[in-house]
């Protein structure tokens, strides 16, 4: 009896361990468990900003990236140095673009849709929606906002959007920002997903649009800058026209 206890124990030990593992592989990111659930059938993208440098996007397009976000603007006075011309190089080469918008917790959100606005100017048919980015920078996970006054000020910023472009934002939330600060108020808008670390279907029970799957994703066609880039699907079953100015939900 005791030699059995004993061989139980062992093999609760066992397991145990190789979870642990299989935790600190994922979480150091050496094992990534997203790749196994994205196909290359799916609508596969990517989001970049100046840390990428110079950007080719024809050699992107060529890997299968099918649609591309870029940094425009943060809070309501900072202008990506490299959006202008990863916008025009993006229109040139026909890959789907879209800009957006860092948002921050320390300027009016009415400041913060002018610069974007200014930044990126008209949005004509082919576009992808706005898109912004609220998450913790700096210290304030430490510091954190007020909930009352960022929905204040980031609704604020999403309807001077909506009424520039006539479409609704897509928000990119963390999870930890959406449950704590945008639950519930802004349910109605386009939602794109962070998870990194494990499928998108760990995360969220509620609908979204886009997922960035991996921070460390590793392409041709970028140089000077970051080794990595982000890699983002649409949600199967959707089209990227759904998302596109003049497409079929944007109408």
């Amino acid at each position: 009896m005791l030699k059995r206890i004993l061989q139980v124990l062992a093999v609760l030990l066992t397991a145990a361990g190789i979870l642990t593992l299989l935790f600190v592989a994922v979480k150091t990111k050496k094992l990534q468990v997203n790749r196994w659930v994205v196909r290359e059938s799916d609508t596969i993208g990517v989001d970049i900003s100046e840390y990428q440098a110079d950007v080719d996007m024809e050699k992107l397009a060529a890997q299968k990236v099918q649609f591309i976000y870029m940094k425009a603007t943060e809070g309501s006075g900072f202008r990506d140095s490299r959006f202008a011309e990863n916008w025009a190089a993006a229109e040139e080469c026909g890959v789907p673009a879209g800009a957006y918008h860092f948002f921050s917790f320390d300027s009016p959100g009415t400041m913060q849709a002018e610069n974007y606005i200014d930044t990126v100017g008209s949005l004509g048919t082919g576009h992808l929606i706005p898109a912004v980015d609220v998450e913790y920078y700096a210290d304030k996970k430490d510091n954190p906002p007020d909930k009352e006054e960022l929905v204040k000020e980031l609704g604020d910023f999403l309807s001077a959007i909506e009424e520039e472009y006539h479409v609704k934002p897509m928000i990119y939330a963390p999870r930890e920002i959406w449950e704590k600060y945008l639950m519930g108020s802004f349910d109605e808008y386009p939602r794109w997903i962070r998870s990194i670390y494990y499928p998108v279907t760990f995360e969220t029970s509620g609908s979204w649009v886009l997922w960035q799957y991996c921070d460390t994703g590793e392409l041709e066609g970028y140089t000077g800058g970051e080794r990595y880039i982000d890699l983002d699907v649409l949600h199967r079953g959707m089209d990227i026209d759904e998302i596109t100015i003049g497409g079929s939900q944007n109408r």
